[in-house]
């Protein structure tokens, strides 16, 4: 007996299924074929469905076509076509008030040779920045990609402060080599720790700006060693376009050219590029040589700027994706929109520069104006950034078997290398145990020894607060900005009282301090950002408030040399008073923080469970959020922004067996004090008859040991 037959709606799904099925397997019907099935009322045929006609029109469907990045970018062609026009009448503007005290006859040599240089190669600098950024996130896949995030710059920037000082014969001829091997030698670095993750993007920038922190505690011992003369190298270093002839702008233009060239030569491989490497093989493309090719021609550009003017910080992230959002989805049209987007951007900002610099006789630096306004769009391009899903971050664990004992030995072993430090001598042929100097020496080591130690073990409670509230092993007051914000409050104090004291010093540090490490939290709350991110985001910051720190030091005066001595965290001026300040806070802040570890441990469970316990998660957080800031702006007031001593010594403790929250932060402090101890002693010691700044050194130390963290992943 037959069964009933198929319904209509079956027999319909049945057949769309199959339709859907044979298109799938042998593409969309021809348009002929498409014309017969449903005829159009006019009998004439259209334009578009002419064999010549037709691939092109298959083309212009797609959202990535011409026609259609056109039609949608003209509203924002106009923007940027009238930005740039408000730039000109900017840029004329401040030329005509810079001119009109001037002889006509000087006047006309300032313009010819100072003003008209200086246009056109802020146009040329942000047209090559543009272009480098966006073959970088091409090349990369990764939006948050360029000069500043990935380390060319710092590296560049390093590279010639160490030939100023120990080669300056290469510089006479060969700065631009100099930039582009130190620039490249950063991005080696770079590339080479975030291939252990396959260049995920989160890692890559993280990377890339960790290494630029280690490449800047390196320029600062350089200048600190080089004297006035490589302070002023720091302070052009911040970006000043200022030109005293068009040797600079050709120079660039030539690049820029050859650059461009190149580039298009390779859209079609760069195009393949942005499918997985496997896909662009088997489509015919050399993956390596056309990646190394790209890399090379991105970081020669990076290199040229930062050899002519400093380091301009994230125009060529902004250029790249407001291109981006303007329309532009190919890769020619996004080649040559970035290009145009950043010229207008850096002119756009060095005119707004040179008006405040015409109407306020004040000197501005270009690169730390364009560092404040990427910072933001840096921010803003966390949550959208692609992040592999891998193993979290994590150290591995394991109980101490004899927890007291390591305790007690840690304890013991710091006044023993506190006195060691006091008897120690370094001499040219080495180091000497000399007794009997320990007299006249002890009253000029112990403030740095007592200071230094008291700030490692505030540090250390700070960091460990920070990773337990974060979730996140790397997490530290100098990764997370929040030394950085103490360095801007501090800096802002001084803008105002360049000879304030302690006590006014110790509050701006705090304030700054603590407003940073609130924006980054209520950002990564909102944001629904994780470990890795928020990470990147506190680096952010720290970019955001290095530029602010080096927009007060570009006005030189006294606030300029008493920023840069405490940025190198030396302790050889620190005098009884601030030692014993800097322990009465150890001792203070310290029991606070070990009562908290019931709420680490509650806090660790979940928010829910906490609650269920009755903790309240807000207060609690606040609480010890509160806690961390004022540890960090006390420690930094003695040693500096950038020490690393506050991610080092919570790793070590938990490494060690001090896994519980009540052991860990009674093992940290105890570990950051033995560390700076150790580390104030041997920068005494190692460069004799000179001296290392203490937290430089302990920054050299703490960076790399940063970085392989970071790159570290079990596959």
């Amino acid at each position: 007996m037959a069964g009933p037959a198929p319904s209509r709606g079956r027999s319909h799904g049945r057949v769309a299924a199959g339709q859907r099925l044979r298109r799938a397997r042998l593409g969309p019907p021809p348009v002929a074929l498409r014309n017969r099935r449903a005829p159009r009322r006019t009998a004439k045929p259209r334009r578009r469905d002419h064999p010549k006609v037709r691939p092109l029109v298959s083309r212009s469907v797609a959202p990535t076509s011409r026609i259609a990045l056109f039609r949608r970018a003209n509203p924002a062609l106009l923007c940027w076509a009238g930005l740039f026009a408000v730039a000109l009448a900017v840029f004329a503007t401040a030329s005509v008030l810079r001119l009109g005290d001037l002889s006509p006859r000087f006047s006309e040599s300032f313009l010819a040779y100072g003003l008209l240089p200086r246009g056109a190669f802020a146009l040329l600098a942000g047209a090559a920045l543009g272009l480098s950024g966006a073959l970088l996130q091409r090349v990369l896949r990764n939006p948050a990609a360029d000069a500043s995030t990935l380390g060319i710059g710092s590296g560049a920037q390093l590279a010639l402060g160490a030939a100023t000082l120990f080669f300056p014969a290469l510089l006479a001829e060969g700065r631009f080599l100099v930039a582009f091997l130190g620039g490249s030698g950063a991005l080696l670095v770079v590339l080479a720790l975030a291939r252990l993750r396959e260049y995920d993007p989160v890692t890559t920038v993280l990377c890339g700006l960790v290494v630029s922190l280690v490449c800047g505690a390196l320029s600062a011992t350089l200048i600190l060693y080089g004297g006035d003369y490589m302070l002023s190298l720091h302070l052009w270093g911040g970006g000043t376009i200022s030109q005293s002839g068009w040797r600079d702008s050709s120079l660039l233009f030539g690049a820029l050219i050859a650059a461009i060239l190149a580039a298009l030569l390779l859209s079609r491989p760069l195009t393949l590029l942005g499918l997985s490497d496997e896909s662009a093989r088997g489509l015919g493309a050399g993956v390596g040589l056309v990646r190394l090719s790209v890399i090379a021609i991105a970081t020669g550009l990076a290199a040229t700027v930062t050899a002519a003017v400093g380091i301009i910080g994230f125009i060529g992230l902004m250029a790249a994706n407001l291109a981006r959002l303007s329309g532009a989805r190919t890769v020619n049209a996004q080649l040559l929109a970035a290009p145009l987007m950043g010229a207008v951007l850096l002119f756009a900002t060095d005119a707004a520069v040179l008006l405040f610099e015409t109407l306020t006789t004040t000197s501005l630096a270009t690169g730390a104006v364009t560092a404040l306004l990427g910072g933001p769009l840096l921010l803003w391009l966390l949550p959208r950034l692609a992040h592999r899903a891998g193993p979290a971050l994590s150290v591995p664990v394991r109980d101490i078997a004899h927890r007291r004992l390591a305790l007690a030995l840690l304890l013991a072993a710091i006044p023993a290398a506190f006195v060691l430090s006091l008897v120690l001598k370094p001499a040219m042929d080495g180091i000497l145990l000399d007794l009997a100097a320990i007299e006249a020496l002890s009253p000029l080591r112990w403030p740095r020894l007592l200071a230094g130690a008291s700030a490692g073990a505030m540090l250390a409670l700070a960091g460990t607060l920070l990773q337990r509230l974060t979730g996140n092993p790397v997490a530290s007051p100098e990764v997370l900005g929040i030394s950085s914000g103490a360095g801007l409050g501090l800096a802002v104090l001084l803008l105002f009282a360049p000879f304030a004291g302690t006590g006014p010093a110790f509050a701006a540090t705090f304030a700054g301090s603590l407003l940073s490490l609130a924006a980054i939290l209520v950002f990564a709350r909102a944001a629904g950002l994780g470990p890795e991110r928020l990470l990147l985001g506190g680096i952010a910051v720290a970019s955001l408030a290095g530029a602010g720190v080096t927009l007060v030091m570009a006005r030189g005066g006294p606030e300029a040399s008493r920023l840069l001595d405490w940025m190198s965290g030396s302790t050889a001026r620190v005098g009884p008073g601030l030692a014993l300040a800097e322990a009465a806070i150890l001792l203070v802040l310290l029991p606070l923080a070990l009562l908290a570890h019931r709420w680490l441990s509650l806090l660790a469970l979940g928010t829910p469970t906490a609650r269920g316990l009755g903790l309240s998660p807000e207060r609690a957080g606040s609480a010890l959020i509160t806690l961390a800031a004022v540890l960090t702006a006390a420690a930094t007031l003695a040693v500096g922004p950038l020490s690393f001593v506050g991610l080092m010594a919570p790793h070590l403790a938990r490494v060690a067996g001090f896994r519980r929250p009540a052991d860990q932060l009674l093992a940290a402090p105890l570990i950051g004090a033995l560390l700076m101890i150790v580390t104030d002693t041997a920068a005494r010691s190692l460069a004799f008859p000179y001296q290392l700044p203490t937290g430089l050194f302990a920054a050299l130390l703490g960076g790399p040991y940063l970085v392989v963290m970071i790159s570290r992943q079990r596959r």
